[in-house]
């Protein structure tokens, strides 16, 4: 079946959404070893989540890129992804979504959450012909997210590296068979409609 160009793909439950990111040791590991995050992470700027395993290894090199050697898998609550999706806008202007360009600049400059759709990623980091979400959280939403919608962080980074020797391996089999099962997210299409740009 082919999957539709945009659409949220992540591990959830009845209850909880998993969403990726990748740190240094510095901030990782206690984040890893108290379910929250530490004092030294910046609340003051944006953070990224991904709910695509995949794409936060291209992004991370599996755990390899300088600063991003700590992978994260951090369990929130769906009420607050779909808060920070409702209160979301584009990162870039979309004519179909968007009246015009002065009111996205506004929208996005008040909005504390913004989406991007970028290219999926493959075991190789090939870009696939569907979309993965990212979502961008400052202001409020970081506070939240930090404060009130993580229920538990969990270190990524052993089955990373497992995942990815197999890869260099050219046991894509093998690989597919670890990967963390990500499957439609189940949200109204109202939620999405000023996010499909």
């Amino acid at each position: 079946m082919e999957q539709p160009q945009r659409e949220i793909r992540a591990a959830h439950s009845d209850s909880t959404i998993t969403v990726y990111q990748a740190y240094d040791p510095e901030i990782g590991l206690p984040a890893i070893r108290d379910g929250r995050f530490p004092a030294a992470w910046k609340r003051n700027r944006m953070t990224w989540i991904k709910p695509s395993f995949l794409w936060m290894m291209y992004r991370c090199g599996w755990g390899a890129k300088a600063g991003q050697e700590t992978v994260l898998a951090v369990e929130i609550n769906r009420d607050g992804f779909e808060w920070a999706l409702r209160h979301a806008c584009l990162s870039t202007y979309a004519r179909d979504v968007h009246p015009d360009r002065e009111t996205w600049q506004l929208q996005l400059k008040r909005a504390p959450a913004r989406v991007q759709w970028d290219p999926e990623r493959g075991l190789r980091s090939q870009p696939l012909p569907y979309r993965s979400l990212q979502l961008g959280l400052s202001g409020e939403a970081v506070r939240r997210y930090a404060d009130e919608w993580t229920v538990a962080i969990r270190d990524m980074t052993p089955l990373a590296h497992e995942i990815h020797a197999l890869v260099s391996g050219g046991d894509l089999d093998s690989a597919a068979r670890l990967l963390p099962q990500e499957r439609s997210y189940p949200v109204g299409a109202e939620l999405l409609a000023h996010l499909r740009g």
